[in-house]
């Protein structure tokens, strides 16, 4: 945005010239202060002075003329004082970055910075992070097909804007459901809904990505799928279990994939750079697999990795979250406090809030799924 100066720095040896607003002010001066020689001169002279203003446009220029009579009429030696200077009018592109500011200002403002949910059978809480725009997402579906048994809950990490973030929120466990009701077989529906769903975004041509973990509960089984960072981690008495590992290029065989998928005269160090120790794809993206990242996709996958286990007496509740709680808190920290808060919404925001002590600054969304009401028994 173009901003308008109304000074510039000069070297000290020369004389620092006036804004537009002490220009106006010192002619302004300097012609109140003539004007008052002209009529102190009158008087002295007897003269009665006589003022008229007139607005003339000269380039859209006010002028004041000064004309001093004596008794006798007009006095010859009228004086015309200098014009003021022209009115400021401000450029067409500072008006329009004004009112873009207000703008973006609203946009912020409504956007709530912390929000929670209680859900049937699921809690969740999220906090934006430093960003001005929430880049995380959830999705959930209940009673799928009409079954209680059924569910399907969605945890999602956005990156190069929200676009991705809300496109799989709001698709993935849709394509999930009807590639069940045309294949069956859980895990092919899982990955094929994965697939269409990134197919679909990519058709937008919008450039952002993002990471998402989903879980499916159906006929006593739990179906875990993920792409990139986001995490699911099982209570089992009490123990954490994860049931997910991130797609990140500090996994060997994810390196390898990326290696395997260039050609042979370049090198992976011409895709994978290392920066603030992180590994990254071509030096900007953290992750190995991810939905969108249309620019990175010869190399940035939406196959998902998928668990299939039953759901026991031991299998008490879930936490699926961002990197923005797995960062700084670990699995085991996150089990103790959602069972100490019994799975309540304040085990979600006590876990922010343990993230955010810490020094994260990233978004962070914590969803806690009750597992005691989908066992069969």
């Amino acid at each position: 945005m173009a901003s308008l100066s109304l000074n510039s720095p000069l070297s000290p040896s020369s004389p620092q010239p006036l804004s537009w607003v002490g220009q106006f002010l010192h002619h302004d001066h300097k012609e109140k202060k003539i004007l008052q020689e002209n009529i102190e001169n009158t008087k002295t002279n007897n003269q009665k002075p006589v003022i008229s203003l007139s607005s003339t446009e000269e380039g859209s220029n006010n002028n004041i003329i000064t004309k001093a009579s004596g008794s006798g009429g007009v006095n010859k030696g009228s004086i015309k004082l200098r014009k003021r200077p022209a009115r400021l009018v401000l450029p067409d592109i500072c008006a329009a970055s004004l009112e873009l500011g207000d703008e973006i200002g609203k946009n912020i403002k409504l956007e709530k910075k912390e929000f929670e949910i209680q859900g049937k059978d699921f809690v969740l809480a999220c906090k934006r992070g430093s960003r001005q725009v929430m880049e995380d997402g959830y999705g959930f579906m209940v009673d799928v097909l009409g079954d209680p048994k059924q569910a399907f809950f969605t945890v999602i990490d956005g990156h190069g804007g929200r676009a991705a973030a809300d496109y799989v929120a709001e698709n993935l466990g849709k394509n999930i459901v009807k590639e069940l009701g045309i294949v069956g077989e859980d895990e092919h529906a899982i990955r094929a809904g994965y697939m269409v769903t990134d197919t679909a975004f990519l058709s937008q041509g919008v450039g952002s990505g993002a990471c998402a973990a989903s879980v499916l509960l159906k006929a006593g089984e739990l179906h875990v799928a993920n792409v990139g960072d986001c995490r699911v981690v099982l209570s089992r008495n009490g123990v954490a279990d994860s049931l997910t590992i991130d797609h990140r290029l500090s996994r060997e065989d994810e390196r390898l994939r990326i290696e395997n998928s260039v050609c042979p005269v370049l090198k992976l160090w011409w895709f994978c750079f290392c920066r603030n120790g992180v590994w990254r794809v071509q030096g900007s993206l953290a992750v190995s697999r991810a939905i969108g990242d249309m620019h990175l996709k010869e190399w940035i996958i939406s196959e998902p990795e998928i668990k299939k286990l039953p759901l026991t007496s031991d299998c008490e509740f879930l936490i699926m979250a961002s990197d923005g709680l797995w960062d700084k808190v670990n699995e085991q920290e996150a089990v103790d406090v959602v069972s100490k808060e019994k799975k309540s919404i304040e085990s979600c925001k006590k876990l922010i809030e343990m993230s955010s002590s810490r020094g994260n600054m990233d978004d962070i969304t914590v969803m806690v799924i009750n597992l005691q009401n989908f066992a069969i028994n």
